[in-house]
C-alpha cells in the first residue's frame, strides 16, 4: 500500500508531506536535505524546546500580543510533547541546517498542528495557529536552540552526577570494608612501600567526587539563557519584558534557578559554558580511564598477574580460552571515556567555530554534549552494579605480595640509612629472599617485628625508627 501525501507550500513552493504526520513542510524538506546520520534528536531537548514554546505563548499571552484561545491550544499541544506523546514526529538528523532552524521548525510544525486540530482544524493548514507567527512568536532559532541544549544539559546533569556519587560509595564501601587490608604500593609500576586497599580505593572515591564537584560548578552559567535575545540579540519582535518573564516561566517549569544573561547577545554568540560543562565531563572522563586501568592491573591474572582483587564475572572472556573471564565492565568503560574526550574535543571546535552574531554549529555541538553526559552516566551506572558491586579481594594474594616486595626496605631507611636499606634490597633481589628474612640474617630485627612493621607502616604512615 502506497503512502499518501498531503501538499504543503512555504517560500519556496510546494512539496508532499507525508498524510498522516504531526510535522509539515520544511521538516520535510529537512529529512531528504540531511539522511546523515540516521540519529533523531535527543529527547531531553525535544522536551526543553517545547517548554520554549510553552513559555513563549504564557508570557505572549500575558501581554496581549497571542490570543488566548490560541495561546490555550499551543500550551496544551507543548504539555503533550514534554509529557513524552508525540516524540516521534521530531525526525531530522542530529546533522542539520546550521544553528537548528530545521529542529526549530519541526517543533514549530508539530505544534502548530497539534493546536490546530483541537481547534477544529486541519493538519497542514495552519490556520488559526501558524508555526512561525504563533508557535514561534517572539523568538528565532537562534536564541530558542542555544536555549533548548542548556536545558537539555540542566536536566541531564543530576544523572550524571548520581552516577558518580553511586561509584564514590561504591569504592568508599570497600574501602571502608578493607582499611586494614596490606598491599604493596607500586610506583612506575615497580615495588614501593607498603599501602592498603583502603587507602587505594578510598583515593578513588574521592577522586570521584571531587569531579562531581566540577561538574556541579557549571549548573549556574547553563542556567543562564539568551532567550528574548531574538535574531541577534536585540530583542526584535519581543513583547516589552520577554525575556525576563520567559526566564521565570522556565524556571517555574523546570524547577530550574533559570534567568536571562546580562547579555543575551554574548549568550548567543558564544557556547563557552556548554565548552566548560564537557572540560569537566572530559576531566571526569580521564579520571575514570586511569582507575579503570588500575583495577584492570589489580584484577590481572588470575596467575601470572597481580590478582589482589577479583571483579564479578558477568561473561566469559573468550571464545577459544576455556575458563577465562576478562574485566569487560571496565574495558566498555575505557571505551566510553575515549569516546567522551573525542566528543570533548569536537565541542571545542565547533565552540571556536561561532561567528559574529551566531554559533551555526550547534546542531551538532548539542549532540555531542548529550552523548557525552548520556554514554558517560550509562557507562558508570553499569560499572557500579556489575563492575564494583560483588567485587573481592583476596587479602592473602595482598599480604603475600606486600611481604614479598622489595619496597620494604624503605622501612630501614630511619635506622640503617639509605644506602645500607638499598644493599638489603639488592640482595633481597639477586637471592629471591624475602627482605624480612635478611632484615632478621643481619640482626636488625626479628621476623615477626618486621611484620609488625610492615602492617604499621601499611596502616598508619608513620613509624617509629626501627632499633637494632
Amino acid at each position: 500500500m502506497s503512502q499518501k501525501f498531503r501538499t504543503e507550500k512555504d517560500t519556496l513552493g510546494e512539496y508532499p508531506v507525508p498524510w498522516d504526520a504531526w510535522y509539515g513542510i520544511q521538516t520535510a524538506r529537512a529529512v531528504e536535505n540531511f539522511p546523515i546520520s540516521g540519529r533523531r534528536p535527543d529527547t531531553d531537548f525535544i522536551i526543553a524546546h517545547a517548554r520554549i514554546k510553552r513559555a513563549a505563548a504564557a508570557v505572549n499571552e500575558s501581554a496581549g500580543a497571542l490570543e488566548p484561545r490560541l495561546a490555550r491550544a499551543i500550551i496544551d499541544a507543548a504539555d503533550a510533547v514534554i509529557a513524552g506523546k508525540y516524540h516521534d514526529e521530531f525526525i531530522v538528523d542530529r546533522f542539520q541546517a546550521g544553528a537548528g532552524t530545521s529542529h526549530n521548525m519541526n517543533t514549530n510544525e508539530v505544534i502548530a498542528n497539534l493546536a490546530n486540530v483541537a481547534l477544529g482544524g486541519k493538519k497542514g493548514e495552519y490556520k488559526p495557529v501558524h508555526p512561525n507567527d504563533h508557535v514561534n512568536m517572539g523568538q528565532s532559532t537562534n536564541d530558542t536552540v542555544p536555549t533548548a541544549i542548556r536545558l537539555a544539559a540542566v536536566a541531564k546533569l543530576p544523572r550524571l552526577l548520581a552516577a558518580v556519587s553511586g561509584m564514590a560509595d561504591e569504592f568508599e564501601t570497600i574501602a571502608r570494608r578493607e582499611a586494614n587490608t596490606v598491599k604493596s604500593g607500586r610506583t612506575h609500576l615497580q615495588d614501593a612501600v607498603p599501602t592498603t586497599i583502603g587507602r587505594e580505593f578510598a583515593a578513588y572515591a574521592w577522586i570521584l567526587r571531587r569531579g562531581a564537584h566540577q561538574l556541579r560548578a557549571t549548573l549556574p552559567w547553563l542556567c543562564e539563557t539568551g532567550l528574548g535575545g531574538s535574531a541577534a540579540g536585540t530583542g526584535l519582535n519581543t513583547v516589552p519584558g520577554y525575556a525576563a518573564h520567559v526566564a521565570e516561566e522556565l524556571a517555574r517549569l523546570t524547577g530550574e534557578p533559570i534567568r536571562p544573561a546580562d547579555n543575551l547577545a554574548a549568550q548567543m554568540q558564544s557556547m563557552h559554558d556548554l565548552q566548560q560543562l564537557s572540560g569537566a565531563i572530559r576531566a571526569l572522563a580521564i579520571e575514570l580511564t586511569r582507575i579503570a586501568n588500575d583495577l584492570r592491573l589489580l584484577a590481572s591474572g588470575p596467575r601470572t598477574g597481580f590478582a589482589e582483587i577479583e571483579l564479578p564475572a558477568v561473561q566469559p572472556g573468550s571464545s577459544i580460552m576455556p575458563g577465562k573471564v576478562n574485566p569487560v565492565m571496565f574495558e566498555m568503560l575505557n571505551q566510553v571515556c575515549y569516546q567522551v574526550l573525542g566528543q570533548d574535543h569536537a565541542i571545542a571546535i565547533m565552540t571556536q567555530a561561532g561567528q559574529l552574531e551566531l554559533n551555526v554549529m550547534m546542531p551538532a555541538l548539542g549532540s555531542a554534549l548529550f552523548d557525552a553526559l548520556d554514554w558517560l552516566t550509562h557507562a558508570i551506572d553499569a560499572v557500579t552494579k556489575k563492575g564494583l558491586h560483588g567485587l573481592k579481594v583476596d587479602r592473602d594474594r595482598c599480604r603475600e605480595l606486600a611481604h614479598t616486595s622489595l619496597g620494604l626496605a624503605t622501612l630501614l631507611n630511619t635506622s640503617i640509612g639509605y644506602s645500607a636499606a638499598a644493599e638489603v634490597a639488592k640482595e633481597s633481589e639477586r637471592s629471591g629472599r624475602p627482605v624480612r628474612d635478611i632484615v632478621a640474617e643481619k640482626g636488625l630485627m626479628t621476623t615477626d617485628a618486621f611484620d609488625r612493621l610492615v602492617e604499621r607502616a601499611a596502616i598508619e604512615g608513620n613509624i617509629t625508627p626501627a632499633r637494632r
